[in-house]
């Protein structure tokens, strides 16, 4: 009988979580559109929520009409775009390394794609989001092929430490090397300087239309990786068991780290933090199932993208910050509050 009520309890337990966390989904939709009217709203000219919808469906060829249209649509479907994929790919880089404090910016993955597509504009001349997206892509992958053997290095497997370390060494190198290039070849600097910022605006819209399927590939991918990433949480030797194969799932977490963060930096430029501060923020309320942590990374991200960009546009009374610095003054606070915590949130 009361191995029976146990049971019975551990089940309501189960399906009370579930719907809380199906409740909270509901709830991160909701600030999901809350942030994308404010993304469409505030600016130099603030204008009403009527406004902004007028402005959507009618075609009066007001001001409204260009400011919304022109100007603020844009950068909002880069940031519905980008989002998702920094946010999942933080997800999923800290899921298959197993380390709490990896992202694409600490792991030294958008410092790749960076340098390489500097390296294409410099060297080969390349103009344009479709043949950005290219360097981008190898560039995150080689960066992420290269910290992820350093870390595997040694007795014992991945090591955390190791891989951070070799990021930040990784990204500290190839940052610099990236600056030498743009110093030196002033057309390269005219070219990258504002995308090397890490922005939502001024990009173009076909951009969105040849980077977005990249990122619908690398998204698909991580929700498909999230159950046999959750047996190898616990533990290579159990994973197995469980059936979850190693080496393939490791493999095409790394294929999807490297569409999500080539393909965000491709488009938006370097914005770092995001893909750190998400997954954390959404794994103390869902616990260590990956496939929660990648749906919620996959709303949330874009709402702290889309606020973190509106924040920007209002700090500063004659222009606005781009919107990776308003992240990364952001992301400071959390790697102090991860650093004091004296336990992380599960992975």
């Amino acid at each position: 009988m009361t191995m029976v009520s146990e049971r019975e309890t551990e089940r309501l337990t189960t399906s009370r979580g579930a719907a809380a966390r199906a409740g909270g989904v509901v709830v991160a939709v909701l600030v999901l559109g809350v942030a994308v009217l404010l993304s469409l709203m505030v600016g130099a000219k603030a204008l009403a929520p009527g406004t902004v919808i007028a402005a959507l469906f009618d075609f009066d060829g007001s001001d409204a009409q260009a400011i919304v249209r022109d100007a603020r649509l844009p950068r909002t479907i880069v940031g519905l775009v980008v989002g998702p994929a920094l946010g999942v790919c933080g997800a999923l880089i800290q899921a298959f390394t197993r380390n709490p404090l990896a992202d694409p910016g600490i792991l030294g993955v958008n410092a790749g794609a960076t340098f390489a597509v500097t390296i294409g504009v410099g060297l080969f001349g390349v103009r344009g989001p479709q043949a950005y997206v290219w360097f981008a892509l190898a560039g995150a992958l080689l960066v992420t092929l290269i910290v992820y053997l350093i870390g595997a290095a040694g007795r014992g497997g991945p090591s955390a430490g190791r891989m951070t370390l070799a990021g930040v060494a990784i990204g500290a190198v190839l940052s610099g090397v990236t600056s030498i290039i743009m110093l030196k070849n002033m057309e390269v600097f005219s070219m990258l300087r504002f995308w090397g910022m890490g922005s939502l605006g001024g990009r173009d819209d076909s951009a969105v239309v040849i980077i977005g399927p990249f990122l619908v590939v690398g998204l698909v991918m991580s929700f498909l990786l999230a159950r046999p990433l959750n047996a190898i949480a616990l533990g290579d030797d159990l994973g197995r068991t469980l059936g979850a194969g190693l080496v393939r799932t490791r493999v095409l977490s790394i294929v999807g780290v490297t569409i999500l963060a080539g393909g965000a930096t491709a488009l938006a430029g370097p914005i770092a933090f995001v893909g750190l501060m998400v997954p954390h923020a959404v794994r103390w309320f869902t616990g260590p199932d990956q496939r929660w942590i990648i749906l919620y990374s996959a709303i949330v991200a874009p709402s702290m993208l889309l606020l973190s960009d509106v924040v920007g546009r209002i700090v500063l009374p004659t222009g606005e910050l781009q919107v990776s610095i308003v992240t990364a003054v952001l992301g400071a606070p959390v790697l102090i509050l991860l650093a004091r915590r004296k336990r992380v949130s599960g992975l």
